[in-house]
């Protein structure tokens, strides 16, 4: 509810006047008037105020008061639609405003109430709410009669899932478009539309429609494609104005596929064979339609009626008026197209200028890059001959090992021979035993000294071969100890070198960023794309594909050192590049269609054809810049060719050639005219050849090329996505379904064609 006693400014001029008396609202009589009022959204009648700034202040309070629901709670808008909303409606009201109402892609999930008052209030005549969250035409509390005076609602692109039972009160209504919405059906006062002239629904959920459509007696185009519709009601016969009928022909059961597909002319011949009625051409009935302008009429469905049956002299100047009109839409048209030309100018200078600044940042990258490749080789050979001298400190020190152990086995012969020694020194003192008859107690005592001195030598030479040992030991952990330091030591330098390359690549990154948000400012500026557009993105594949190209060789000169942190971000950026690369390509494909549309629509079937039979596609785009023409081409020379830019000579007189002899082929056997009411259906364009599609020259990289690691004896030429590696030549990868390098399925090939 509103709060008693609330002040509104009301201004006698401008919104917002410094000096503008302020209104106490009074608590009954008047005052609840116009509460009233400003609580439904319409200007109460108080002489000297503005009712634009009346309608804004009111707005803002019901919006402040939680009175009008703007947007759902359920789905926030975001802060560019909440002011484009509030620059729309305010523009809207302003003196002078035109009668269109724009509130399309605001993100609304119902038409504001203010929208409502605003149309009522200033009879806007055009009301356009496209590409919004919509699930309902209506709010709470709302009529259809505040859009009395609309001529034009365009509701397409939401979610609406029905129209009001009540549409039929829009009787000025001429053009509704509900296309792309979740509709099952009509209402059945759609009839009551006695001006509408534009239906359409198509990309719905419908099923049938209503027989209250036959009752449009303005209607001129219908499309009902995209939905589930089966069956036209008979009563579509009546229409008399009905010009252009889209449907699904194939899925159409009555009238039949063969009738549909025949055309708007064969359907409503058909609908009045049906009905009985007897048909005639939309154009007995389409003018005076036009000259009502919102009066209701009935033609009886037997024939035309009287008014078509005027004086002759009254069509012939009203058809003069109408040729005049068509005249200055043409002149208009010729002006619009010189301001397209110029702003298609422009757009390639600008075009041109970004390229330019692109190819700097990106031949500054590859330096840049170049130099941090030259560094990280020059480390990694001073780590090879780290690791090489440590290698032969390991062998050296094994071959001392190997020394010592021999020196022990030699010790141990020796004692096996001083073993022998001692046994033949025995047996030598047995006999001298007996040969001196010594006692047995001098051969005992004697016996156990030369032991005893025996077993002191042993363990003294064990002790000593003990002490070697240990040395050894610690003398092989001191060098271990060593060797691990100095590798770590090589780690942390490997790590700051890939963290300054990091951030050079991260700084290229964010300038080529900012480029590219550069140009799609400018691209958005401008309404036409020219083909340096189609140039550029080759270019970039080009670069994407050397990219790639380097990665896939930098991994596999990495692969043999154990750095896990440079492969993870060698992976990243190759999926990056992939990603990017399947991007740029489908933008390639849709520039490439863009151009054959452009193309072949400036240009004569006959010359297309004649091009492409003498391999001469490429000079399609010169001859659709100058547009030439057969009749034309008769007319030059060898030399006019080749200031075009056509330099074969042989190729000059063949173009012409045969020119002159489709000129001759046409003036003798001339193309016969198609018969009077006969609709001539257009041919798709044929797609132009490879060779047609604009090119730019690619960047000139040097690239070392790296050779298939299946055959190992060609140069690797394919891209494998989505994983990006490029490691395999055109002839192994064909049998391939999976990578070689990460085993990932393979999704597409890409061939590379290096430039000499």
């Amino acid at each position: 509810m509103f709060v008693v006693g609330m002040r509104l400014r009301l201004t006698a001029g401008k919104p917002g006047h410094r000096g503008a008396p302020k209104l106490k609202i009074p608590k009954g009589g008047s005052g609840s008037l116009l509460r009233r009022s400003l609580r439904r959204g319409v200007a109460p009648e108080i002489p000297g105020l503005a009712v634009s700034h009346i309608l804004y202040r009111s707005e803002r309070l019901l919006w402040e008061k939680g009175r009008m629901p703007l947007f759902f709670r359920k789905r926030k808008p975001s802060e560019e639609a909440r002011k484009r909303l509030e620059y729309q409606m305010c523009l809207a009201k302003e003196a002078g405003a035109d009668d269109i109402l724009d509130i399309s892609k605001c993100e609304l999930s119902e038409i504001p109430f203010g929208a409502f008052a605003t149309c009522k209030v200033l009879q806007k005549k055009v009301l356009i709410v496209h590409t919004n969250h919509l699930t309902s035409l209506l709010p709470k509390s709302c009529s259809l009669l505040s859009l009395a005076t609309i001529k034009v609602l365009d509701l397409h692109d939401n979610q609406l899932t029905a129209l009001p039972d009540d549409l039929g009160q829009l009787t000025a209504l001429q053009v509704l478009n509900v296309e792309r919405n979740q509709l099952t059906q009509l209402p059945h006062s759609i009839g009551n539309l006695t001006q509408l002239q534009t239906l359409n629904v198509k990309d719905n959920k419908l099923k049938e429609l209503p027989d209250t459509l036959g009752e449009l007696r303005s209607l001129r185009t219908l499309n009902i494609s995209g939905n589930e519709i089966q069956r036209l009601p008979q009563t579509l016969a009546h229409v008399r104005t009905l010009e252009m009928l889209s449907l699904d022909a194939s899925t159409m059961v009555y009238p039949p596929p063969e009738v549909c597909g025949d055309g708007t002319a064969a359907i409503l011949q058909f609908l009045c064979k049906e009905s009985g009625l007897e048909y005639y051409p939309p154009s007995q009935y389409l003018l005076p339609v036009l000259e009502q302008d919102g009066t209701n009429s009935r033609d009886s469905p037997d024939g035309p009626t009287d008014r078509v049956s005027r004086e002759e002299v009254e069509w012939q100047n009203r058809f003069s008026d109408y040729e005049k009109r068509k005249e200055q839409k043409m002149l208009e048209k010729l002006e619009f197209e010189r301001r397209l030309e110029l702003g298609q100018r422009e757009h390639a200078q600008l075009l041109q200028q970004s390229s330019s600044q692109k190819d700097e940042i990106l031949q500054t990258v590859k330096e840049e890059q170049f130099r941090l490749e030259q560094g990280l080789s020059e480390r990694q050979r001073h780590l090879d001959a780290e690791r090489q001298r440590l290698q032969e400190q390991l062998k050296q020190t094994e071959q001392s090992i190997s020394s010592r152990i021999q020196m022990l086995l030699q010790e141990n012969q020796r004692q096996k021979k001083s073993s022998e020694i001692l046994k033949s020194l025995e047996n030598e003192r047995i006999r001298m035993e007996q040969l001196m008859s010594i006692t047995q107690e001098e051969t005992e005592n004697l016996r156990r000294r030369e032991v005893a001195s025996a077993m002191q030598q042993m363990l003294t030479e064990r002790c000593k071969n003990r002490l070697m040992q240990m040395a050894y030991e610690s003398q092989r952990q001191n060098l271990a100890q060593q060797a691990c330091s100095s590798m770590a030591e090589m780690d942390e330098r490997f790590q700051q070198i890939l963290s300054w390359q990091q951030m050079d690549q991260n700084k290229a990154i964010s300038q080529i960023l900012q480029e590219s948000a550069m140009q799609k400012a400018a691209f958005e500026a401008l309404q036409v794309k020219k083909d340096l557009m189609h140039r550029q993105i080759r270019s970039q594949i080009k670069l994407i594909e050397t990219e790639l190209l380097q990665l896939t060789q930098l991994e596999l000169k990495r692969k043999s050192l154990d750095t896990e942190t440079l492969q993870e971000m060698v992976s990243e950026q190759r999926w990056a590049l992939s990603n990017l690369l399947q991007q740029l390509l489908k933008e390639k494909r849709q520039r490439e269609e863009e151009l054959r549309e452009i193309l072949e629509d400036g240009m004569e079937r006959q010359l297309v054809a004649l091009l492409e039979e003498l391999s001469a596609e490429h000079y399609l785009p010169i001859f659709a810049h100058h547009r030439l023409s057969l009749a034309l081409l008769s007319q030059m020379s060898p030399g006019d060719l080749a200031k075009l830019g056509v330099s074969e000579a042989g190729l000059q007189h063949e173009i012409l050639r045969k020119v002159q002899e489709l000129l001759d082929a046409a003036r003798i056997q001339p193309e016969l005219k198609p018969p009077a009411g006969e609709v001539l259906t257009p041919t798709a364009p044929q797609e132009p050849p490879e060779s047609v599609r604009p090119s730019a020259p690619p960047a000139e990289l040097e690239v070392q090329a790296s050779e298939c690691v299946v055959c190992l004896e060609r140069e690797a030429q394919m891209i494998f996505l989505n994983c990006g590696h490029v490691c395999c030549c055109q002839q192994c990868c064909q049998p391939l379904r999976t990578c070689p390098l990460c085993r990932q399925d393979i999704v597409q090939r890409l061939r590379i064609y290096h430039s000499s």
